[in-house]
């Protein structure tokens, strides 16, 4: 009897653990102005190349889209920006 009541407290831990190790490691949503949000002008940038790909990927897309996709163009625009398509 108390290695069956072990065994299903040890499960109940075991089955505890990944929400709890998740929520510790999950990204706070990014945070954008009302005046990023309405910025019309599109930010291109590079993409790591698909699997089996050879050629980079180059995007364009606009600061609520790059937010949607949990990308922060201040931060990784120095880096990887190939240009400013301005609208």
């Amino acid at each position: 009897m108390a290695h069956r009541k072990l065994v299903i407290a040890l499960g109940l831990i075991v089955a505890a653990t990944p929400a709890s190790v998740a929520a510790q490691f999950a990204d706070p949503p990014l945070m954008i102005s009302a005046a990023a949000a309405s910025d019309p002008d599109r930010y291109c940038m590079r993409l790591e190349a698909f699997t089996g790909a050879v050629a980079e990927t180059v995007q364009c897309w606009t600061r609520l889209e790059w937010a949607d996709q949990g990308v922060d163009v201040d931060k990784e625009y120095p880096k990887e920006g190939v240009a400013v398509i301005k609208s």
